[in-house]
Formats: C-alpha cells, sequence, structure tokens
C-alpha cells in the first residue's frame, strides 16, 4: 500500500483520528452508565477529552481528566487498574481487528486553554493586538 507523503512524518492519519474519536466517545459512555464495578470509578466523574491512537491501532493514549480537576493522580491509577475491563467493554461495543491497549494520561488541555486566557487578558498582550 502506497503512503500518503503528509503521513509519513506528519500528523494523525484519518483512520487513526476517526478511530480514536470512536474510543473516545464509547469510553466516555462505558464511564458515564458506570458498566466497570469499581466503587472508586462509580464515584467518579470523568471526561475523556481526546484519545490518540498509534498508527497500527494497537494502542490508544486516554487523555482523561476528573470533574473539577480534582483527584487528578489517583483517577489514573483507578482507570489503569481497570484497563482490561475497559479494554473490554469498549472493545465489545466497536468492531475493531484489535481492541487497543489503553495507556492513561492527564488532560491538560484544560489548563493550556486557562493560561491561554489569561495571556490574551494581559495589558501588554492586548495593546500589541490591537491594529
Amino acid at each position: 500500500m502506497a503512503k500518503n507523503k503528509f503521513h509519513e512524518g506528519g500528523g494523525p492519519s484519518q483512520r487513526q483520528l476517526r478511530v480514536g474519536e470512536l474510543i473516545r466517545r464509547t469510553l466516555s459512555d462505558v464511564l458515564a452508565r458506570g458498566d466497570i464495578h469499581d466503587p472508586e470509578l462509580e464515584r467518579m466523574s470523568i471526561t475523556v477529552g481526546e484519545v490518540r491512537t498509534s498508527p497500527d491501532l494497537k494502542i490508544a493514549t486516554v487523555f482523561a481528566l476528573p470533574l473539577g480537576g480534582i483527584g487528578q493522580e489517583d483517577v489514573l491509577k483507578i482507570l489503569a487498574r481497570n484497563q482490561g475491563e475497559l479494554r473490554r467493554a469498549v472493545a465489545k461495543q466497536l468492531s475493531l481487528k484489535y481492541a487497543p491497549e489503553f495507556r492513561f494520561r492527564l488532560d491538560e488541555s484544560f489548563d493550556r486553554m486557562d493560561n491561554s486566557r489569561r495571556l490574551f487578558t494581559q495589558e501588554n498582550i492586548t495593546r500589541d493586538l490591537e491594529p
């Protein structure tokens, strides 16, 4: 199969993006419904912000954050502990050749957005942005 030159060293392929979004939605639904039988996990509201897949779709990096940002380190441990059950629950709902292995990371995109907003409110920045 011929490779698209854009994807040789560039960003993710359309397939990776599509599968990542399917996994993100499905995983969010599984967590929201409480399909995983772990009392600690059931007590938490977890936001899955993004899922990035490897080119072969065998590894999915899940960027998650507890609602309100409280207990960030705990949520990663709890998700990692339930990785197998989460993987089975997602694979059951998606028709993928392989159920990807999940790797959990903190979703820091909200912090970056807050930092960007803070920067744009600084006087010296707003002055530079004026016409």
